[in-house]
C-alpha cells in the first residue's frame, strides 16, 4: 500500500469570489453580535460584524480615492493592533494585493522587499520600521477611511492574486508567496479537520494581529463561520493569558508551542472551565509538553503542520485525535503523499512530505522565482521539504526538515539569511548558524564563526541588529577555529549544535 491519501477533492471554489467577501458573510445576519473583543487588562474593546465591516468597506473606498487599482500591491508596515487586519481585509475586499509584514523588519530588510515588488503603496504606522518610498499611507489617514461610505466588493475569479506573504527559501533569500482569493475557501477544510469550530465558540489567539499564524486562525476562520475572535492587545505577558482566558470565557485557545511552554512554567494553578482545548501550530509540539498541558488544564491540545506555500493541511483533531507519536492526518478534501525518489513511497516508509498541485489552498507560484516554484513540483505533487512517514489509516509522523531552516519562536527562519549577514562582518571568515536546544523544547539561534580571533558577543549582536529581524538575530556567539565540513568541503550545518554544548560545558 502506498503512502497516499486522497478521499476525494473538497467541493469547488463558487465564483465569482472575493476572499474578504467570504470572510464577511456573516456580517448581515449577525450584525450585533461581537466578532472581534481585543482583551486587555481593564476590560475589553469590542468590535460587533457589523462595524467592523464597515471599516473594512470604508477603508477601501479610500485606498481607491488615493488612487489605486485593483491588482495593485500595497506592502503592509503596520504594528500589533486591530489596524492591522483592517486594512489587510480592506485592501483585498476592493481587489488590491497587501502584503503583510512583520514589524520587526528593520529599515534594510523592507528595502530588499520594496525593490523585489515594487509596491505602488506603503499602509504604515510611522513607528513601524520602513525603508523610503515615494507613496506611504499613514495610519490616522487609514483609521479616517473607516467612516467612508463602504465600498463594494470586487468579485471576480477566485484563482486570481488575493495576497502576498514573505517565506525564507532554502537558498536564504526570502521568497513571495502570491496566494490566489480561492486560498479562504481552502481554510473550511481546518474547521472540521482541526479546529472543530462553531459559531457560538469564542477563539482566542496568542499572536499578534500582524502575524500571519493570527490573521487566518485567530481572526478570520471564526469571521468565516460566524464566531468570536479574542485576541490580547499589545505588549500582554503570556503569564497574563490564563486570567484573560477565564475571564473571557474563552472556548478555543491557539498559540505557538512557546507561549503553551511558558505558561506551564507558571506556578499559580491554571483553571480554564470554559476552554475546550487548545490549537498548536508553528513548531513541533512536544509529547512532554502537550502531556504537561493535559494534566494541568484537562483539556487537549491539536496540532497542525503547514507552510507559508499552503498554511496547515495535516492535523489532529477532536474528531481525528493523533495517534501515538503520529502528527495528525490529512484534512478532510487534501490530498497529500509521502514521495521517494521514485514516486509516493510504501506505507511505513519514510519520505517527503507533499500535497497536491490541485489544493485551493496552494500558492500560485513565488512572485520572484517562479523557476524555483515549480522545481519543486513533482508530477502532481508540491514537495514541502519537510520529512515524513504515513502509517495506513493515513496518520503521519513527522521526521523534521530535509534541509537546515531553523524556528525561532513559531518563525522559519533560513540559516543563510543569517549567515549572509554576519559574513560581512570584516574580522569573520565563516560562519554557520544553526538552531540549538538549550534546555528541554527551548532553542535559540546560534551563530559559529570563524577569525583570527574571539569577538566580543554584544559588539557582534549590535552589528546584525540593523541587518536580522530581532527574530532572525542569534542568541549566543560561538568562535571556532575551523566549522566542521564534509568530504566535498560543504558546511555540515548539523554538526554546529555539537560544539555549542561542547563549549558550555
Amino acid at each position: 500500500m502506498l503512502s497516499i491519501f486522497d478521499q476525494g477533492p473538497p467541493e469547488p471554489c463558487p465564483t465569482p469570489f472575493n476572499l474578504a467577501a467570504h470572510v464577511l458573510r456573516h456580517a448581515q445576519t449577525s450584525a450585533e453580535k461581537t466578532a472581534l473583543s481585543v482583551l486587555g487588562p481593564n476590560g475589553a474593546t469590542d468590535w460587533t460584524y457589523c462595524a467592523l465591516q464597515s471599516a473594512i468597506l470604508g477603508t477601501g473606498t479610500g485606498l481607491l480615492q488615493r488612487g489605486l487599482n485593483a491588482g495593485d500591491i500595497v506592502l503592509m508596515r503596520l504594528g500589533n493592533t486591530v489596524d492591522f487586519p483592517i486594512a489587510y481585509l480592506g485592501a483585498i475586499a476592493v481587489g488590491l494585493v497587501p502584503v503583510p509584514t512583520s514589524s520587526q523588519l528593520t529599515d534594510a530588510e523592507t528595502a530588499k522587499i520594496i525593490e523585489d515588488l515594487k509596491p505602488a503603496a506603503i499602509l504604515r504606522d510611522p513607528e513601524v520600521p520602513c525603508a523610503p518610498h515615494p507613496d506611504q499611507i499613514l495610519l490616522f489617514d487609514l483609521v479616517g477611511m473607516r467612516s467612508l461610505p463602504p465600498a463594494t466588493f470586487a468579485m471576480g475569479d477566485p484563482d486570481r492574486l488575493a495576497y502576498v506573504v514573505y517565506t525564507s527559501g532554502t537558498s536564504g533569500k526570502p521568497r513571495a508567496v502570491a496566494h490566489a482569493h480561492r486560498a479562504i475557501w481552502a481554510r473550511q477544510m481546518m474547521v472540521d479537520g482541526w479546529y472543530s469550530l462553531q459559531p457560538s465558540d469564542r477563539l482566542c489567539h496568542a499572536g499578534a494581529f500582524n502575524w500571519t499564524y493570527t490573521l487566518g486562525t485567530g481572526l478570520m476562520d471564526p469571521w468565516t463561520i460566524g464566531a468570536t475572535a479574542l485576541i490580547p492587545e499589545a505588549g500582554t505577558e503570556i503569564r497574563d493569558l490564563p486570567a484573560l482566558l477565564g475571564q473571557h470565557r474563552a472556548t478555543i485557545f491557539a498559540a505557538a508551542p512557546g507561549v503553551f511552554r511558558k505558561m506551564m512554567q507558571r506556578q499559580a494553578p491554571i483553571s480554564l472551565t470554559d476552554l475546550r482545548h487548545g490549537l498548536c501550530a508553528g513548531e513541533k509540539l512536544s509529547r512532554r509538553l502537550h502531556e504537561q498541558w493535559l494534566a494541568t488544564t484537562g483539556t487537549e491540545l491539536y496540532e497542525a503542520f503547514g507552510m507559508s506555500e499552503c498554511s496547515t493541511f495535516i492535523s489532529s483533531s477532536p474528531l481525528h485525535p493523533a495517534r501515538g507519536d503520529a502528527l495528525g492526518q490529512p484534512q478532510p478534501g487534501r490530498r497529500v503523499a509521502i514521495l521517494g525518489p521514485d514516486g509516493p513511497v510504501p506505507c511505513g516508509q519514510e519520505g517527503t512530505i507533499a500535497i497536491h498541485r490541485n489544493d485551493p489552498g496552494l500558492m500560485l507560484t513565488y512572485l520572484n522565482a517562479p523557476k524555483e516554484a515549480e522545481a519543486r513540483m513533482v508530477g502532481n505533487w508540491f514537495l514541502t521539504g519537510d520529512q515524513g512517514a504515513m502509517a495506513a489509516d493515513g496518520q503521519i509522523t513527522y521526521m523534521g526538515r530535509d534541509d537546515d531552516m531553523m524556528n525561532a519562536g513559531g518563525y522559519r527562519v533560513s540559516p543563510v539569511e543569517v549567515e549572509a549577514a554576519l559574513s560581512k562582518h570584516p574580522h569573520i571568515t565563516q560562519v554557520g548558524a544553526a538552531a540549538v536546544e538549550v534546555k528541554h523544547d527551548s532553542s535559540i539561534i546560534v551563530a559559529f564563526y570563524t577569525g583570527p580571533e574571539e569577538l566580543d558577543a554584544a559588539e557582534l549582536r549590535a552589528y546584525v541588529s540593523d541587518k536580522l529581524a530581532r527574530y532572525k538575530q542569534p542568541r549566543a556567539f560561538v568562535h571556532m577555529s575551523a566549522l566542521p565540513t564534509g568530504g566535498n568541503g560543504k558546511l555540515l550545518r548539523r554538526a554546529l549544535p555539537a560544539y555549542f554544548k561542547a563549549t558550555s560545558e
